[in-house]
């Protein structure tokens, strides 16, 4: 068996497992086992839940990704899976315990209210006012990832996976950053995680902090250097 960790990679909000493609790719071509499981974007809890129990199906270290919302994700469901050595935030949240996806955004000021562009549409089963959430697919290539091509951009807009809005609005537990080392990468282009509020987390957390000049998918627009960040993650984790 190979002595490298397997790497799990975790989306975030209004995006799909494949914007991980680029990365995985590099990576696997390193000689990693990579899996990216769909999140299932319900609540931070439950999202948290579902990857932790994802996690005990694999014998062996782990370095554990999330990208935006999947940030909040693996700072939860780390807690309690002991064979995780290692976080890579990928211009992500890295909240502390009570701390909320929005309340997090505004840590360096008030950040883009996505709520002002966001579509709201009712899925089966859902009380206490919750319902799905997408980005106005006409406003989401410039919001969301304005530096990709346009095609790309506008079929990556038709085709994002709606999210809960209690995902957004639901405090985060107790942060695994605490008791795990962390990467961070921070976008410097971001329009969804203003940039200075990604470093302010990054440094709470006591992260390793890299930047790249792109949009809030970085690691679709610069898929070298996330990669690299999370050979780095192994190699400094590494017996």
């Amino acid at each position: 068996m190979s002595e490298k960790p397997t790497i799990v990679l975790i989306h975030g909000a209004f995006a799909d497992a494949s914007g991980w493609g680029g990365v995985m790719s590099r990576l696997q071509s390193e000689g990693y086992t990579v899996y990216a499981p769909s999140n299932p974007l319900r609540g931070v809890s439950a999202d948290a839940d579902y990857v932790r129990t994802f996690l005990g199906t694999i014998e062996g270290p782990v370095v554990l990704g999330g990208h935006s919302y999947g940030g909040t994700v693996i700072t939860n469901a780390a807690v309690g899976a002991d064979n995780v050595k290692a976080l890579v935030y990928v211009a992500a949240f890295a909240p502390i315990e009570g701390e909320t996806g929005a309340a997090a955004g505004n840590l360096a000021g008030e950040g883009p209210d996505l709520t002002s562009i966001a579509v709201i549409r009712p899925f089966p089963g859902a009380t206490g006012g919750n319902a799905d959430a997408t980005l106005n697919p006409e406003i989401f290539p410039q919001a969301f990832c304005q530096d990709l091509p346009e095609e790309q951009a506008r079929i990556m807009a038709y085709s994002q996976r709606p999210a809960a809005l209690a995902a957004l609005v639901e405090p985060s537990g107790p942060p695994a950053w605490k008791n795990l080392p962390s990467w961070y990468m921070i976008a410097t282009e971001d329009r969804v995680i203003p940039p200075a509020a990604e470093r302010i987390m990054a440094e709470r957390a006591g992260a390793t902090i890299s930047e790249v000049s792109s949009s809030h998918v970085a690691m679709i627009t610069h898929p070298d250097e996330v990669a690299a960040m999370f050979v780095a993650a192994d190699q400094a984790t590494s017996a």
